[in-house]
């Protein structure tokens, strides 16, 4: 509608204009012809009377202007000025031109009346020259007059236009505004030129719906990918502000969140220099690693940057928790140094016992001695290879791996923290094997009855001689092999660690969910602060508490607490670091 109005107020304008200018050519043009009508017939009168039928002749204001000039360019005669008083004409024009030509014409700004000017002037019998003027002016005027009508007309045209093309533009796009953009192929009332524009929107609006819908389940999968990783994820814009995060970065990171942590600095979950620093040289284009310490646990960090066509558009963080690994690769460097440590005493003496009777050092009353050295440290060489291979298989046994001999089956994974009260087991079903545990307790300690005589201690089960009744019966779902050898090392550091004419009571009970073995003896005890340790491989009391080397291979209480994990069995140790320590094992049933 308003371009209606405008095209209509500028149609007037310019018909005004195109109106104006014709009739101004056509008065100008007007009055030139009256100027040369009037001079010829005041040329003939003048002809006719002489110089005084000018002077007879009645001149009115808007009347014409009469001047006669003689050959030498004086003011003869003026209709409106004083003749005596004007200025030499020769130098006018229309006056050289009527005296070269006969006849000439100017239109200039009159100095005399100071007004647009038409002069036309002609060369008289007797030399002189007539010249007879008209005011332009007046065309101006009339041309002024016809402008308060031209404006009027505009002004109604502009109305009647913005009225009707008011109501004419409202009719039109009426049925535009009530088309259905979201369903364009439903319009029919629209009209048929709008057919293809329609058609066009309807394929737009379906391709819009499949990739919307696409992204939407892109979006979908990669938040479920990502909420589902163990990892953890950030994504990074240029300007190091996270875009992206799943739970597991939260997590590991361990960010209190406060609302939506998008969109906010990358330091927010983390201040650390190594981060700081990782994500520095990621989006300076160069990929990073750093560990992080949170809370007690070890992230290794890997920045990597996120290029499009050579710019840096921001950078994609992962997170790992290490802890574990690190852990058991220190624990593995730490086996390994103690196993060769424990391996080398042996063999040293072994080799030297060796080496003195192969060279013919020894005496023949020395050789059995020697013999019977290199017997024990073989012995104690063959025990160590033993409870390696045990450990070794408990390892695989906790990890899902079978265990031959006996069956194992769904063996879960599971990892002890620490000993004392309440120390737990890892998670996963016990192996599917009926155990008699009281048989197995009564065997062991037959085993071991000469071990404890040697040292003259007194060996009880539930308070009573090992041979007595009562300790049958406790039943119990596990890898007897794994059970047995649990035992029989608990009874053997209760009789290695104990004092001479000692006591090792062994008790089992059944009751609140659960059978419970517990190993006491009489002997040295176990600091509480090296309770936590006497689990770990290789780890043994200083040997000096118990007045003389304990031979063993540190790895009894180790394959203990392995058991009691494959069999998920609680371990706590009781002792007042004095006199006397008590193994307590808690079976579930």
């Amino acid at each position: 509608m308003r371009f209606s109005c405008l095209l209509a107020g500028l149609s007037i304008l310019l018909t005004a204009i195109l109106i104006h200018v014709v009739f101004y050519f056509n008065l100008s043009e007007r009055v030139r012809q009256e100027a040369r009508a009037e001079a010829g017939y005041l040329r003939a009168g003048y002809e006719l009377s002489g110089a005084a039928y000018l002077g007879s002749v009645r001149y009115t204001p808007d009347a014409g202007r009469v001047t006669l000039v003689a050959a030498d360019g004086a003011v003869l005669f003026d209709s409106v000025a004083n003749a005596e008083t004007m200025e030499n004409h020769l130098s006018r024009p229309e006056i050289r031109a009527a005296l070269g030509g006969g006849a000439g014409e100017d239109t200039r700004l009159s100095g005399t009346i100071h007004k647009q000017s038409y002069y036309y002037a002609v060369r008289l019998a007797d030399g002189s020259v007539l010249r007879v003027s008209s005011v332009s002016d007046s065309i101006f005027m009339f041309l002024a007059n016809m402008l308060f009508w031209v404006a009027a007309a505009a002004v109604a045209a502009f109305a009647v236009a913005a009225a009707v093309g008011g109501r004419v533009t409202r009719r039109v796009v009426a049925p535009i505004n009530q088309m259905n953009l979201d369903a364009p192929e439903e319009n029919n009332a629209v009209y048929e030129e709008l057919a293809p524009l329609l058609t066009r929107m309807k394929r737009q609006n379906d391709e819009l719906a499949r990739r919307v819908y696409e992204t939407r389940q892109k979006q979908i999968e990669f938040s479920a990918i990502t909420d589902n990783m163990r990892e953890g994820l950030l994504v990074l814009d240029r300007d190091a502000h996270v875009l992206s995060y799943n739970k597991s970065a939260v997590e590991l990171l361990r960010v209190h969140l406060s609302g939506d942590e998008k969109n906010r600095p990358a330091i927010a979950f983390n201040r650390s220099e190594g981060f700081r620093a990782a994500v520095k040289r990621a989006l300076g284009g160069e990929a990073a690693e750093a560990v992080l310490p949170v809370e007690g646990r070890r992230l290794q960090l890997i920045a990597s940057p996120v290029r499009d066509g050579g710019v840096i558009r921001g950078a994609v963080l992962m997170l790992l928790d290490v802890t574990e690994r690190e852990d058991r690769e220190r624990l593995r460097r730490e086996f390994t140094a103690n196993v060769s440590h424990e391996l080398k005493t042996p063999l040293t003496v072994i080799s030297g016992c060796a080496e003195i009777i192969s060279n013919g050092l020894a005496k023949a009353a020395d050789i059995p001695r020697f013999a019977g050295r290199i017997f024990d440290e073989a012995g104690r060489l063959i025990a160590l290879v033993n409870d390696v291979m045990t450990l070794s298989k408990l390892d695989e046994a906790a990890s899902g791996a079978e265990i031959s001999p006996g069956p194992v089956s769904d063996v879960g994974s599971g990892a002890v923290s620490g000993v004392g009260p309440g120390f737990g087991s890892g998670p996963g079903p016990a192996p599917g094997e009926v155990v008699d545990l009281g048989a197995l307790v009564r065997d062991a300690l037959r085993r071991v009855a000469a071990l404890a005589e040697q040292k003259g201690l007194a060996l009880r089960l539930n308070g009573a001689s090992i041979d007595a009744p009562g300790a049958d019966g406790f039943m119990l779902t596990g890898v007897r092999r794994i059970l047995d050898e649990m035992i029989l090392n608990l009874l053997d550091n209760a009789i290695k660690y104990n004092i001479q004419g000692g006591a090792v009571d062994v008790a089992l009970t059944n009751g609140d969910g659960a059978l419970t073995l517990s190993v006491a003896d009489t002997g040295i005890g176990v600091p509480p602060e090296e309770q936590e340790r006497i689990f770990e491989r290789f780890y043994q009391i200083d040997k000096s508490r118990n007045g003389g080397p304990a031979r063993g291979t540190g790895l009894g209480l180790s394959i203990v607490k392995h058991g009691a994990i494959l069999h998920k069995a609680a371990i706590s140790v009781e002792s007042d670091g004095v006199a006397g320590t008590k193994i307590i094992l808690r079976f579930p049933n």
